[in-house]
This record gives structure tokens, sequence and C-alpha cells, in this order.
């Protein structure tokens, strides 16, 4: 039987994180399953085997009792999502399943962990938020230690941004370690500090499914590769 990797759905640019992992990536013991909040299914959940919870339009700040109005803000959010996405956590982590949380899926996580978000940067932001059809493009520091480090094996390394938000560090979980920082000391990534008693968890706020060269590039293809690596060795 094959194993099962649930991607959540998001009205923007899903595509892209299904086409990530290729035919070569899945080969024939796993497979894809679209985890959608439009048609929630939590049998199909239940039955996965690791997740990728994916970006998207920002959570709304009840989840973490944030401002009611901030600069950027959406038109509308999506708390069907907010809530179909939460109990996919909660079962991946209930199950010690991987997860690999992308932009929108890392600040979901978080605040499902206790954590604030930063709900606009401001002019931080620039560097950041998307203002053309291209992704901004800007260096990380990752952190000595960090399992994502190791697998980059680099200590600089050059990603992709297009988000607004970002994690809050000083309500950020005693449980998560710092993987990787831009050069302002925004958090990037985040991974577990106990690996031991966690399941494979790693949150980045860059898109690695849509980067540019992203094959040759270990920001995205040592996380996708370490992440199959992960559910191929589980039980």
């Amino acid at each position: 039987m094959k194993k099962k990797i649930g991607i959540s759905f998001s009205r923007t640019n899903f595509q892209n994180y299904w086409d990530w992992f290729t035919e070569a990536d899945l080969g024939q013991d796993l497979e894809l399953v679209l985890l959608s909040f439009e048609t929630p299914d939590h049998k199909a959940v239940k039955q996965c085997d690791a997740y990728v919870l994916t970006g998207g339009v920002d959570i709304d700040p009840v989840y973490y009792q944030g401002a009611a109005v901030y600069p950027n803000q959406p038109d509308t959010y999506q708390p069907d999502r907010d809530q179909f996405e939460a109990a996919i956590y909660r079962h991946a982590k209930e199950k010690q399943a991987p997860v690999l949380a992308i932009c929108r899926g890392m600040q979901l996580v978080h605040t499902l962990e206790g954590g604030k978000l930063i709900q606009d940067l401001g002019e931080q932001n620039r560097r950041h938020k998307k203002d053309t059809d291209e992704d901004k493009q800007h260096t990380v520091q990752l952190q000595p230690g960090s399992r994502l480090a190791a697998w980059a094996a680099e200590s600089v390394g050059q990603v992709n941004s297009a988000h607004h938000q970002a994690l809050d560090k000083e309500t950020l979980s005693g449980n998560w370690r710092i993987s990787a920082l831009d050069d302002t000391g925004l958090i990037e990534a985040i991974e577990w500090k106990d690996e031991k008693d966690q399941p494979f968890l790693i949150g980045v706020q860059w898109h690695p499914e849509r980067m540019l060269n992203k094959e040759k590039n270990p920001l995205s293809q040592a996380i996708k590769e370490h992440f199959i690596q992960t559910i191929r060795e589980q039980s």
C-alpha cells in the first residue's frame, strides 16, 4: 500500500505545491492526496502519513488574539480553512506524522503552539512582500546546530519571499528552535528543538515549491528530499 502525503488546498498557486512532488520523487510507494477545506474530508486526513500545510490568505486574527484591524489585511478571511488545517496539524502531531509547513502553514503552526504574529511588517516588508508577478529574493542565515543547516550544508542561503506577516519571536514556543533568520532578525524557519520526542516538522517562511532553480537550491531540494526520506523510513 502506498504511503499518502496530504497537501492542504490553497486558492492561490496550489498547483505549484502539487507539481513540486515529481513522479521520480514519489516513485512506486508514495502518492499525493488533496486535503481541501472546501470539501473537508477528515477520514482522508486520518489516512495520510505526512502533511504539507500550504501558503495563502492571512490567518484570522482570532486564532492568536491579534488586532481585528491592521494594515494590508485581506478583505475576507477563510475561517473554514483555519479550522480544517488546525485539525490536520493536531492530528499529525498526535500521530507523530511528518509535517512541512510553508509560509502561512508555518504561521498557523506557530499560532496553534501559542504564538502570535507580527500582523504587518510595514516599511520593513519591502524586501518580503510580493508586488509584481515574481517573488522577492533575499538571503537567510542558517542557524548553527539546526537540522536545516545540516541539510543545506551551508551557513547562508538564498530564498524567495512573498509575505507581509511574520512570527513574533517574543511569543515563540520554547519547544521550537529557530533554524533560519533574515538579516533583520525575522524568523524564516523553525523546527522542533527536541527531535527525539517530536515528529519531523520544518516550517519555512519562503516558498520552496516555486523557487527559481529550486532543484539546485538546498533550501528547496534538500528540504523536500529529507521530508520524503522521513516518510519512507517511518514505520
